[in-house]
């Protein structure tokens, strides 16, 4: 040091060399306003700068400028003002003068609640009070920093407001949460910043991105970016308010997924990405039009992989930079409710990537993740598997569940990868697991987790759904907690999935052998709240597209289609269909690519579209389709024993409402004369043909419905003769209604 002077132990405490040196891990100790009799020491720490004077405030006289020695050629300058007296900095760079307040002349900031209740993981505004906080204290303005890294020995936060200068904002520590804060004057909303990181043994970190950032730069850059505090003007109050009603178990929940960045290429672009307000001009009509109640969007939380399709994120708290901002965001998902759509997310909390600017070894050491591998690295996706022991880590994924539910109105929650959640062993070969406590394979910490998370969002947001992606047979994933569930609204039915469409591949003349397959899931279809899932997995890996998938030529293969989509849309369950599947899409989805709009020029693949649009319209008007769609009452077996024609049919119900029969003819081939009991005399009205030739059929059916005869059977006293078309599905109801 150059300030060889008999005051120097006064104006030099001891962490100063420590601080200039960049390892002080206090501060606030060497830094700001500090009392020293009728004179406050003021200490500032301004690397690169030429001069650095103080403005001293005072209540009736303009402000006086002082200059601050300089003591050290490191950028440490001191100087007085009087006991209590307010003050600037005035700070002169190479480009010119920077007046701005002290960010060392403020007090505490997070409140000891705030604390509390982080630690104990049962904070729920954690987007409001953590990461970058744009705010007014003691009438200024600038924002708040706040970031959990318990084991660092110092954080500092960079940004183009310091030229990214980890000596220029050291923060100061919460030992008791683990928690650094500081506040910077003078910025505000756009402002890009990191942490910059040193762990217990004093080693400098990569630059990390901010946990809780609201929102960050485009990849693959990773900055994170200070937003507007200013709530989004939502103009969605009637949707909200008849949410529950659209979402419950007796509603027609009929779900589009969608890659937000291959639906559609923006004209004359194909690697082109359409933002979310070219989104809302073109998807939302699109849905709308094809009947569907909700768009289900793939990860949209910020991901630095595209190629991960936003599973493989980091960003928990932040929309993707690449469809846009925050606010057209939730611009979107405003209209969305305003035509009549809900909007549910895929949200991935089972995992993370060990990218160095995010999660992993965030303050040096195991934070977010498990230290044994064992326990904390996913073999399946190379990924990070979070700590769910913890009970920050948990408090930060529930808080980033609430989150796009509270400030961005979205109406349900698709949590990802359930099943390797629950067992410690998945994918995990004998002796690359550890056990839990009582000794048994699963995963006690995130069964917890998953019930807190249900519960939690149950409490805030009672409306909203969170939906299980879960392929085992774990009991009680749709059931409430109370009772012993893990308390999920909806469970995907995995094995439905994946029998029917084993046996929709096999060629019509193996069909009578296997008839097990497609009925199998009506076993079971009771016994969770189910949403039938063709999603993206079913289309990608080789696998091909769905219309691929359907054995013969070009007609059997779309008639197939249809008649899938029929069978469907009439079996109990949700639905959800991935893009591309209306329209018969050829070719198996690539992330890089597009739907094959251009397909649509074959009218077999606007055949399909049309049915697709039309068996939406039926499930939503007629409640026997859907009202009782989670309940054994509201369906009856009427025909499931005839193998030999792959013939089978049933009954939908619902109190109050006319039934629907339900007819599949899985075989090219037509069945005259073909007589099924029903529960209601008179005419029958065929509602849907999968083989009308609007439809692009061969227009085999019933030249719009039958009278009843007089001749049992299936246990009624009535009974239709039907004509079966080939590869084809029959909706009927009776024009009189009720049964």
């Amino acid at each position: 040091m150059n300030a060889a002077r008999n005051d120097s132990a006064s104006i030099l405490p001891p962490g100063t060399e420590d601080l200039l040196r960049g390892v002080c891990a206090d501060p606030f100790s060497v830094l700001g306003r500090h009392a020293n009799g009728r004179n406050d020491i003021v200490r500032a720490f301004c690397p690169d700068a030429r001069a650095v004077k103080l403005v001293v405030l005072r209540p009736r006289s303009a402000p006086i400028e002082r200059a601050m020695r300089r003591v050290d050629d490191r950028g440490l300058y001191v100087g007085t003002v009087p006991a209590g007296a307010s003050y600037r900095l005035k700070i002169g760079w190479a480009d010119g003068w920077e007046e701005t307040e002290d960010s060392y002349s403020f007090g505490l900031l997070l409140g000891e609640l705030d604390l509390h209740l982080f630690t104990e993981g049962r904070h729920r505004d954690l987007d409001r009070v953590m990461g970058a906080q744009v705010m007014e204290i003691g009438g200024v303005t600038g924002v708040r920093f706040a970031l959990w890294a318990p084991n660092a020995f110092r954080v500092s936060v960079i940004g183009d407001f310091n030229v990214w200068d980890g000596r220029r904002h050291p923060m100061r520590l919460r030992h008791a949460a683990g928690i650094w804060e500081l506040f910077i004057p003078r910025i505000g909303p756009g402002e890009r910043y990191k942490y910059e990181i040193l762990d217990q043994d004093r080693r400098l970190l990569p630059p990390k991105a901010d946990p809780m950032a609201l929102a960050t730069e485009r990849p693959p850059a990773t900055a994170s970016i200070v937003v507007d505090p200013r709530p989004f003007p939502w103009e969605d109050e009637d949707w909200m308010n008849g949410r529950a009603a659209r979402q419950a178990d007796s509603a027609p929940l009929s779900i589009y997924e969608v890659h937000a960045a291959s639906w559609r290429r923006p004209a004359g672009d194909p690697a082109g990405i359409m933002r979310w307000d070219e989104l809302e001009r073109t998807l939302i009509p699109y849905v709308v039009d094809m009947g569907f109640s909700h768009i289900e969007l793939m990860p949209i939380m910020e991901h630095p992989f595209g190629g991960s399709w936003g599973y493989q994120t980091l960003g928990l708290y932040a929309p993707s930079a690449r469809y846009g901002t925050p606010e057209q965001f939730a611009s979107f998902v405003n209209a969305c409710h305003r035509a009549g759509l809900g909007v549910i997310l895929d949200w991935v909390p089972a995992h993370f990537p060990a990218d160095t600017h995010g999660l992993a070894r965030f303050d040096g050491s195991c934070l977010y993740e498990h230290e044994d591998r064992r326990e904390g690295f996913h073999p399946d996706w190379h990924t990070l598997i979070y700590n769910f022991g913890r009970h920050e880590v948990r408090g930060f994924l529930i808080g980033s569940a609430l989150m796009w539910l509270q400030r961005y109105h979205v109406d349900g929650l698709r949590v990802d990868a359930v099943a390797s959640m629950l067992y410690r062993d998945y994918s995990r070969a004998e002796g690359e697991w550890i056990s839990n406590i009582h000794g048994g394979r699963e995963n006690l910490e995130a069964i917890q987790f998953l019930r807190d998370l249900n519960m939690t969002v149950a409490h805030y947001c009672p409306s909203a759904m969170v939906i299980a992606e879960e392929s085992t047979a774990w009991p009680g994933v749709s059931q409430p907690v109370a009772d012993g569930g893990l308390g999920f609204a909806y469970k995907w039915n995995m094995g439905w999935m994946h029998d029917t469409l084993q046996y929709i591949s096999r060629d019509p003349v193996w069909r009578r052998y296997h008839h097990s397959e497609i009925m199998f899931g009506l076993y079971y279809a009771f016994s969770e709240r189910f949403i039938l899932p063709l999603s993206h997995d079913e289309v990608v890996h080789g696998k091909g597209s769905l219309i691929s998938r359907m054995p013969g030529d070009e007609w059997r293969r779309h008639a197939g289609m249809r008649a899938y989509f029929a069978f469907m849309w009439a079996h109990p369950g949700k639905k959800l269909l991935f893009m591309g599947g209306e329209v018969a899409q050829v070719h198996e989805w690539h992330a890089d690519g597009e739907i094959d709009w251009a397909g649509l020029g074959n009218p077999m693949a606007r055949g399909v579209q049309a049915l697709v649009r039309d068996v939406n319209r039926l499930y939503r008007d007629l409640p026997a389709l859907h009202r009782e769609d989670c309940l054994p009452q509201g369906f009856a077996w009427v025909i499931g024993d005839d193998d030999d024609n792959s013939v089978f049919a049933w009954l939908r119900l619902a109190h109050g409402a006319a039934p629907v029969l339900v007819v599949c003819n899985m075989t090219p081939v037509p069945r005259s004369d073909y007589r099924i009991g029903v529960p209601v005399a008179g005419y029958w009205r065929e509602m849907l043909n999968t083989d009308a030739q609007d439809y692009q059929g061969s227009g085999v059916g019933n030249e719009g419905g039958v009278h009843t005869t007089f001749e049992g059977a299936h246990g009624y006293a009535q009974s239709c003769v039907l004509t079966l078309p080939p590869l084809g599905v029959l909706y009927l109801s009776p024009a009189g209604g009720h049964a």
